[in-house]
């Protein structure tokens, strides 16, 4: 059954009448019309024409906004089917912007975003006591370069296809040392 039109073709070719919720409001409000009329004719009174106007203003009220919506119906489906025709192509050209993440790769993502954070860290701490000419401040450096080192080499194993940052034992396992944050 089709909604918005009162007529449809079927697989043979052939035009058939479907029934609608907008046929049978017009039916109806034509009916009620003839009713008036018939029976303001008989009486011939004033307020039997009164009904007829009455039903005469629902029926082409009824009948406009059937019409109307129709119309506006068959606009927007044109619409549509235009938009939908002319999205297609694209569609299958362009390519896909949806990118799908694994937990794993957001663990490492994760992972690598905190050994650059100890990395920034650790810069700032050599910025810090590089002009001091004590001992202390030398040691200072010399820890947070060898922080700087264990970070870089363990967050480039994290790495996909990285296999030039394996530690000395030819391993990929984690260096480790002292960390200084």
């Amino acid at each position: 059954m089709q909604i918005l039109g009162n007529s449809s073709t079927d697989a043979s070719g052939q035009r058939k009448i479907v029934v609608g919720p907008s046929t049978i409001s017009l039916a109806v409000m034509v009916t009620v019309f003839l009713i008036a009329v018939i029976f303001a004719a008989n009486q011939n009174d004033v307020i039997g024409w009164l009904v007829v106007i009455i039903s005469l203003g629902w029926l082409l009220l009824s009948l406009f906004l059937v019409l109307g919506l129709r119309r506006g119906a068959k606009k927007v489906n044109e619409t549509i089917q235009r938009t939908t025709a002319d999205m297609a192509p694209r569609a299958q050209t362009a390519p896909s912007q949806t990118t799908i993440y694994s937990e794993a790769d957001r663990t490492r993502d994760l992972k690598l975003d905190h050994s650059f954070k100890i990395v920034q860290v650790q810069s700032g701490v050599i910025k810090q006591y590089l002009d001091g000419g004590t001992p202390e401040a030398r040691e200072m450096v010399d820890r947070a370069i060898e922080t700087i080192e264990i970070t870089a080499s363990n967050a480039r194993d994290m790495m996909k296809g990285s296999t030039s940052s394996k530690n000395s034992q030819g391993g990929s396992e984690p260096l480790s040392g002292d960390i200084i944050s």
